[in-house]
């Protein structure tokens, strides 16, 4: 049990709320360390020009750009890849103007989990963001933007961020809840290290996404022609299911057949996973215990992060056995949402990851590198490869020995360097980019942390 004495101007800074809990999280002993500052402090109200979040409107979604808007949800805001393929009506959805999100704002979660911050850069210009995210438009009157977003992004931003959450099972905070936040004017000399940083980290994010995109665009000429989830019909021989799992549903084998067509279509050769593997396994299935100091433990959904390393879940080190990840592996999602490929970056090799990812380790001698298999498992045709093989009914899921049977086509040797080339790329932005932001959250930290000494 935790205890503290509050004096009444306590009470009236809190606008005289009486929870315990406000009172004893991280926001007001952050301002107690805020207060010993050598600097002046301002509050995120005078460093924005506007501090809002829209408003609660219907949603309509609809498929394709011709129709709708690209809408970005609380939870996509935080992933690698932003484009979760969901789009808003536009007849329907009056409001998107004021919806809509332009570049260099940031973007705090506000509803269910709160607190988490994003820089946003061109990938997210125009897109039309939930009501359940607060927008903050930096004026840079005394802050540098960049700085603003680190110091936000750091664990004493996030305590200040979430200290006036309210709600029962979901939590929520509003713009007026954070205007009066305080942010310590650091010298100028300092912000522009901070913030340069974070204009680095974010410019290469844009390089690594683009890289990705223009080593996948190769694959485009293998389309099926096929959305999964959508409905078709097409006649399949007991021949062809006979000579595969045997499995009777549709998804399997139409889809199947679609890829198996496709590749066909266009004269292709194709190794499959299998033989170019050393091992296509999963974690233990295990209790896990989790403690306050150990390896960094990632779900499935945290490794898709664009910074995955900000988890806040450890394992012992015992219990982590079966679980490390190591560099270079691919981690594909075989539980709920499925055919979602990460590959392993150095800033997170040795850490666990769930048992919920298909851990793919290419071997040394493979005659197709991991970086091409990765390319291909992130197209359009690869994710459809992956996504044929589900079953379940509530629950889809993807088991290792389909996996390794998924067959990889073979482009021409000019194509494969080109794709190896460009994904060797974006994997050390992608992880440069981590880095930045995590040097630049760290001086913001070390800075405020030098002050209690």
């Amino acid at each position: 049990m935790k205890a503290i004495k509050i004096k009444n101007i306590g009470f009236a800074e809190s606008d005289l709320r009486l929870d315990a809990s406000y009172h004893l999280s991280d926001g007001p002993l952050t301002k107690l360390k805020l207060a010993k500052s050598p600097y002046n402090l301002t509050s995120l109200s005078i460093e924005c020009s506007r501090i809002f979040s829209g408003n609660i409107f219907k949603r309509l979604f609809v498929e394709g750009l011709e129709y709708g808007w690209p809408y970005l949800t609380g939870s996509d805001m935080v992933n690698a890849d932003i484009n979760n393929g969901k789009y808003i009506s536009k007849k329907y959805t009056s409001q998107a103007d004021n919806l809509r999100i332009q570049k260099d704002w940031i973007l705090i979660s506000c509803s269910g989990t709160l607190g988490n911050c994003v820089f946003t850069n061109e990938e997210f210009e125009g897109k039309v963001g939930t009501h359940d995210l607060i927008r903050a438009i930096p004026n840079e009157r005394n802050v540098l933007k960049g700085y603003l977003y680190a110091y936000l992004a750091s664990k004493y931003g996030y305590g200040l961020l979430t200290q006036s959450s309210y709600g029962g099972v979901i939590k929520h905070i509003e713009p007026h809840h954070i205007e009066d936040l305080p942010i310590p004017i650091l010298k100028k000399i300092k912000q522009q290290e901070i913030d340069t940083l974070i204009l680095e980290s974010t410019s290469l994010r844009v390089g690594a996404n683009r890289m990705l995109r223009e080593a996948i665009e190769l694959f485009e000429g293998l389309q099926i022609g096929h959305k999964y989830g959508s409905s078709a019909c097409q006649n399949i021989s007991i021949k062809s299911i006979s000579s595969g799992y045997k499995r009777f549903d549709s998804s399997y084998a139409i889809v199947g057949k679609k890829v198996k067509d496709s590749l066909s279509k266009v004269g292709l050769t194709f190794k499959t996973i299998r033989s170019q593997t050393s091992g296509i396994f999963i974690g233990p299935r295990s209790k896990r215990n989790y403690v306050d100091l150990g390896i960094p433990f990632l779900s499935t959904s945290t490794m898709q992060k664009a910074n995955p390393t900000k988890t806040e879940k450890f394992i012992g080190k015992k219990g982590s056995e079966g679980f490390i990840v190591e560099e270079g592996w691919l981690l594909t999602t075989r539980s709920g949402t499925l055919g979602d490929t990460v590959y392993t970056l150095p800033c997170f090799s040795g850490y666990a990851v769930s048992e919920d990812a298909i851990r793919i380790v290419i071997k040394q001698e493979s005659e197709l590198s991991r970086e091409y298999i990765y390319a291909f498992l992130k197209s359009e045709l690869g994710k459809s490869s992956l996504l044929s093989g589900s079953y379940g009914s509530v629950i889809q899921h993807l088991n290792e020995d389909y996996i390794a049977d998924i067959k990889v086509p073979i482009l021409d040797p000019e194509e494969i360097l080109f794709i190896e080339e460009k994904i060797t790329q974006h994997i050390y932005d992608l992880n440069q980019a981590i880095l930045m932001e995590n040097q630049a959250i760290n001086l913001v930290e070390k800075e405020i942390e030098s002050w209690q000494k």
